[in-house]
């Protein structure tokens, strides 16, 4: 009888072997965890406006895939983690931060009081939900083990993060700017030549820096309202006014840097060390008394330690502006009235006995403005009955820099005020949550306006001298 001689099966590859029902099972609630769950909250703001996160959603799959396998807590541990990296990349790119200076902020976090925004709340509830509902999906296994099951794994995770990015296409220039090396330098400072001929000046020099104040754009009520107390002839009438637009990059501390110190950077190599190129020290060797003044504690950032290295002989911040009669203002960042600080600058000036260069840094229309807390924005048609009805947090943000403006001019124009040049520019533009107030604002420059005393009458201890013309021209 013949032997009949049978052949052995040929394997299946890998891709033609049949899929185990319990894979696919792993992979749904893997990717119900470490894709939905954990970016529900933020893909929530697409039709708002949000930083795109692209390199959050990517790190938030490689963590969830190494731990797939891992025991239940160490899996919601990095869940966790995960969604910290989430909040902080999506916090430093909203208000233009580097993650590294959000971290070094959060030692300052009992300073704020985060719940007087409702915008705070709601997210803050949101994302305890979703930690918690992460936490019961965790529950389920995923730790699938199929190479296939991977591949689809990779291919959610980058057409999710490509989505992300399509989702905020047109808006990337709002987020997260940061100067690049060799970026070209400019600001208010070095276009108007301020405190560059400071020693042939006859005039104290003051430099007031307004929290996100931004360069509106094609929006002609926003534009006729900034500034516009100044350009009244009772101003013009004492005050040469020039206006411009300066490049801005970061948030406020980069701001200070690109005004006081003419560079771009941030205020970090300046803790350890002093910059004597910095305005204040060079005005401070030519003979100026050198004050800071910021409504808000100075703690925060840092400024009770670099503004001395900056060359500022004076540092009065929220805790002593109280104690000295100023009125508290509410908010998020709860300091001093910054509608009051005119009254008492012009006091310093006018019993100063040598040159004075001030500096202001404001803080009651930090976002997002609320109503109440003694801010006086309430019924902010009062400025502008157009912007209370289309934009109304804009129109409370208005509402604060008109009586800003409103009390710096009372001050200005008395007949006892000294010859002072005073700079006013903004830091860096408003960062709405939503996009379309937003836009309403140039995504990189800011405002800026400087009056020049007329005349040549002199401030105290100053030598009677010609004053001469700023350095440069106003272009923005």
């Amino acid at each position: 009888m013949a032997s009949i001689a049978l052949t052995a099966p040929k394997p299946r590859g890998l891709f033609s072997q049949p899929l185990v029902r319990d894979e696919w099972i792993k992979l749904a609630n893997w990717l119900l965890v470490w894709v939905v769950i954990a970016n529900a909250g933020f893909a929530l703001m697409w039709f708002i406006g949000a930083p795109p996160r692209k390199p959050e959603i990517l790190a938030i799959g490689v963590i969830g895939l190494i731990v797939r396998n891992q025991p239940r807590w160490l899996q919601f541990a990095a869940f966790v983690a995960a969604t910290a990296y989430s909040v902080l990349g999506y916090v430093a790119g909203m208000f233009n931060l580097a993650i590294v200076s959000v971290l070094h902020s959060l030692k300052f976090f009992m300073e704020l009081n985060p719940a007087q925004s409702i915008e705070y709340t709601i997210a803050a509830t949101g994302l305890a939900f979703l930690i918690g509902l992460g936490f019961l999906c965790l529950r389920r296994p995923q730790g699938f083990t199929d190479l296939r099951m991977m591949v689809l794994a990779i291919v959610a995770v980058m057409s999710f993060a490509q989505l992300d990015k399509w989702m905020a296409w047109g808006m990337g220039g709002h987020y997260n700017r940061t100067a690049a090396e060799g970026a070209p330098f400019t600001s208010a400072v070095n276009q108007t030549g301020f405190g560059t001929v400071a020693g042939a000046s006859p005039r104290n020099l003051m430099i007031v820096m307004v929290e996100s104040m931004g360069l509106p754009v094609a929006n002609a009520e926003m534009e006729r309202l900034m500034f516009a107390r100044y350009r009244q002839a009772d101003v013009t009438s004492r005050f040469e006014l020039m206006s411009g637009t300066s490049l801005y990059y970061n948030s406020t501390t980069t701001g200070e840097i690109r005004e006081l110190c003419g560079r771009w950077g941030d205020y970090h190599d300046l803790l350890e060390q002093k910059d004597d190129g910095c305005l204040p020290a060079r005005l401070r060797r030519e003979g100026f008394e050198t004050s800071a003044y910021h409504t808000f504690a100075g703690e925060f950032f840092d400024r009770t330690i670099w503004y001395p290295h900056i060359g500022f002989d004076n540092r009065i911040f929220a805790g002593k502006l109280l104690t000295s009669g100023l009125s508290e203002c509410g908010g998020v960042f709860p300091g001093a009235c910054d509608r009051e600080m005119p009254r008492l600058l012009a006091a310093r000036l006018k019993a100063a006995e040598r040159p004075q260069f001030v500096y202001w840094l404001t803080v009651n229309s930090h976002l997002p403005v609320p109503p109440g807390e003694n801010l006086d924005v309430e019924n902010c048609a009062r400025i502008s009955p157009k912007l209370a009805a289309e934009y109304p947090m804009i129109c409370r943000q208005f509402a604060i820099w008109h009586d800003i403006d409103t009390a710096l001019a009372r001050e200005i124009i008395a007949p006892d005020f000294p010859p002072t040049d005073i700079l006013i520019v903004g830091d860096h533009m408003p960062p709405y949550f939503d996009r379309h107030l937003r836009s309403q604002f140039a995504h990189d420059r800011v405002p800026w306006l400087l009056l020049r005393w007329k005349g040549g009458e002199r401030a105290p201890g100053q030598p009677a001298v010609a004053a001469r013309s700023p350095a440069a021209s106003a272009k923005g």
